[in-house]
């Protein structure tokens, strides 16, 4: 059976929740959502096992060095990784799959999952993303310099995406990644038969 796995990627800040949370209410889609684990705090709206695993840093490390995890990356001192168990836990019960990750991941899952189908969210422009962020960061000027340089580099690694897809309305971001998913998704199956 054909693993049927998107990889949802993109600059910081730049709306990928809104187009997650789109593709995981598609009924024909079917999707589930891969929980990545995390050092970072909890924050007071998040719920551990549906956000983020929470960790400490000693239990993360251990991830790593058990190679627990598919992926994983820094930002701003804390940690983040898709573990290995939570994807193979879905796709051997024969579920389609979502793995939200930062760009730089993207590599190592798709080793590991060849046939998965990757999506980098580009916004209409870098002025337009740096409004974005700075809107949402204003009170905190130092985050808002690490997101626009950290977006920066993202979209530096966006030209490696086979499937990039502009993010100027959620709703036709979902639709375009519903359309390239339900198409590779289809070759997948013709090619086991």
């Amino acid at each position: 059976m054909a693993k049927k796995v998107i990889v949802l990627s993109g600059a910081s800040s730049v709306g990928k929740g809104k187009i997650k949370q789109l593709l995981l209410q598609d009924k024909e889609l079917d999707l589930r959502s891969v929980i990545s684990m995390t050092t970072r705090p909890k924050k007071e709206n998040e719920v551990d096992g549906n956000d983020y695993y929470f960790v400490d840093y000693t239990y993360f490390a251990k991830a790593v060095k058990d190679k627990a995890l598919y992926e994983y990356t820094e930002f701003n001192g804390y940690y983040y990784g898709t573990l290995k168990s939570e994807i193979d836990f879905w796709l051997k019960q024969g579920k389609n799959i979502l793995v939200e990750v930062e760009a730089q991941g993207v590599g190592p899952l798709k080793l590991n999952i060849p046939e998965a189908v990757c999506f980098f969210v580009v916004p209409t422009s870098m002025e337009e993303l740096e409004k974005l962020i700075h809107e949402k960061y204003n009170d905190d000027a130092a985050s808002e310099r690490m997101r626009i340089n950290k977006a920066k580099m993202e979209m530096e690694i966006a030209p490696l995406f086979n499937n990039q897809i502009t993010n100027d309305s959620p709703e036709r971001a979902y639709e375009e990644i519903k359309e390239i998913t339900l198409r590779e998704w289809a070759k997948l199956e013709e090619d086991e038969k």
